[in-house]
């Protein structure tokens, strides 16, 4: 076998088997919780020895962003799908509306947030993490109907997603509902402020 065939061959292996132990660590935190991941656990549901994780994964934390970033572009293609549905609501209350939905279900972005290093790096979980972050903020600028061609514009759409992130953990904890508030309340005034 020729050096491209076989290199290819193991190119998609590595593939495979990368996205079998990131199917292993989902059901695993959907069981036990993402923040109690760990790779043990994972290496066992995915019927490997523990060191095994470590050709596809540095750690814990790599393999949580790895979730994440998979879980971000779900987000994305929710957040387009929305817009397209319409559903009477404006683009940025409908997009938001289907990333709260996700955030508020999804305890591995939660997660995600205490793996990410202090300081930026180059991990190849952590460059897939900021990519599939940066198109979730893209798929929010279009609805948003705020090119990202400017400063204030770029400033307005992570004010946005940060107040999704925070509405997502102040709903996830009941603490929004305790407060008074809707999470459709919270999201209109976002698309008042934000929308165009």
């Amino acid at each position: 076998m020729s050096g491209p065939i076989r290199n290819e061959r193991r190119a998609r292996e590595h593939g495979a088997t990368r996205a079998s132990i990131l199917q292993a660590a989902r059901r695993v935190a959907a069981r036990d919780g993402a923040r109690d991941l760990s790779l043990r656990g994972v290496a066992a549901e995915a019927g490997y020895a523990p060191a095994a994780l470590y050709g596809y994964f540095t750690g814990k934390d790599d393999l949580l962003l790895a979730l994440a970033a998979e879980d971000l572009a779900s987000i994305s293609r929710a957040m387009r799908e929305a817009v397209k549905a319409g559903n009477g609501t404006g683009k940025l209350a409908a997009a938001s509306s289907a990333a709260l939905t996700l955030l508020c279900d999804n305890e591995t972005m939660a997660a995600a947030q205490g793996a990410l290093p202090a300081t930026a790096g180059s991990g190849e979980a952590e460059r897939l993490f900021n990519g599939r972050m940066i198109a979730a903020l893209k798929v929010l600028s279009d609805a948003a109907g705020r090119p990202a061609d400017s400063r204030e514009s770029q400033c307005d759409i992570v004010l946005v997603a940060a107040a999704l992130a925070g509405l997502a953990l102040l709903a996830r904890s009941g603490r929004l509902s305790a407060l008074g508030f809707a999470p459709e309340e919270i999201l209109g005034r976002l698309d008042e402020h934000f929308g165009r």
